[in-house]
């Protein structure tokens, strides 16, 4: 078993990535810290883990942990990713590790001097919902893929959440604009070669809160858009010469709608539907960080990858201030 350590008690943690450890085969929540530790406390008594703490700091050189999970505040992931693996425990950080392509360079080197495993939580990459996309898109399932099309957009003007602070690394592409990225790129195989993008900021927050974003991948073209500021919706289209594939709920399984594909072919005479009664993203994500961790075969979110991903974001971001066309 692969003994976890909670960096934080924030609550993607608590609502969503603890309950799927504790729910895996090969992992376990051993400890919590936080800031303050009666929170701490709290937290690891809800969740059966047996050791609390007070500060990271104390967590980490703690024997009691094989491995961390990261849900800080954007700002703060790739400073914590390399404190903990200096102090030798392979880490699983939320997305988006870091908020600039050149910042992952470091986590690369952090991983490679302590030989440690350090993966962004991409849950999505280890759904049945998107392996299969990828699946039938190896297979010729739609013919020829020409485009792809997505969105996804929420609506949030707090405040103080830490998505509408800058200083925290809030933004909408940040977000959710490296979800249409992630999944196109893993279901395809292929790179983005140049991007065109309009962004809008908040004037209030300052952060971005709407992005419509082309993306040229060649053989085909991705178009998305994403918003923190609109109603919520979450789509993904995959368009080829002989049908198309429409992922529903493709981000968030269960919670935007049924975890659901429709294979339609080309005149509408026939459609395929795939349904995951649950998914279980999160608790795959683990086992399978835990195999890798452990030294087992497991299909991972490389670093390399990451920075990958992030280029696009980076990207966008300078399209968005130009007209025509940014290499990425």
């Amino acid at each position: 078993m692969l003994r976890f350590g909670i960096v934080s008690t924030a609550r993607i943690g608590r609502e969503l990535v603890v309950p799927a450890i504790q729910d895996a085969e090969n992992c376990v929540v051993t400890a919590v810290a936080s800031r303050n530790l009666d929170s701490a406390r709290a937290m690891a008594d809800r969740f059966g883990a047996p050791h609390a703490f007070g500060s990271y700091e104390e967590m980490l050189a703690s024997d009691a942990i094989d491995a961390v999970y990261i849900p800080l505040p954007t700002s703060q992931h790739v400073e914590w990713t390399i404190k903990a693996a200096d102090a030798g425990k392979h880490v699983l950080c939320e997305k988006p590790i870091a908020l600039k392509a050149d910042d992952i360079d470091q986590l690369i080197a952090a991983r490679d001097r302590n030989k440690v495993l350090v993966s962004e939580a991409y849950m999505v990459t280890y759904s049945p919902v998107w392996r299969k996309v990828r699946e039938l898109l190896a297979e010729g399932a739609i013919g020829k893929l020409r485009f792809v099309q997505g969105a996804f957009t929420y609506f949030n003007r707090d405040p103080g959440n830490m998505r509408n602070i800058p200083a925290l690394g809030g933004g909408g592409l940040p977000d959710i604009g490296v979800y249409p990225t992630i999944t196109t790129r893993f279901s395809t195989g292929m790179e983005p070669l140049r991007i065109q993008a309009t962004t809008e900021r908040d004037p209030e927050f300052g952060t971005d809160i709407f992005s419509s974003v082309r993306a040229d991948f060649g053989d085909f073209e991705l178009s998305f858009y994403i918003s923190t500021q609109l109603a919520a919706r979450q789509i993904m289209v995959f368009h080829g010469d002989k049908g198309f594939i429409e992922v529903k709920s493709p981000f968030n399984a269960d919670r935007y709608g049924a975890e659901e594909i429709e294979l339609t072919n080309q005149n509408h005479s026939q459609s395929q539907h795939f349904r995951y009664q649950d998914c279980r993203q999160y608790r795959l994500e683990a086992e399978a960080f835990a195999r890798a961790a452990m030294g087992g075969e497991a299909e991972v979110v490389t670093l390399e990858n990451s920075k990958l991903n992030q280029k696009v974001i980076d990207a966008i971001y300078r399209a968005s201030e130009k007209d025509g066309w940014e290499t990425v």
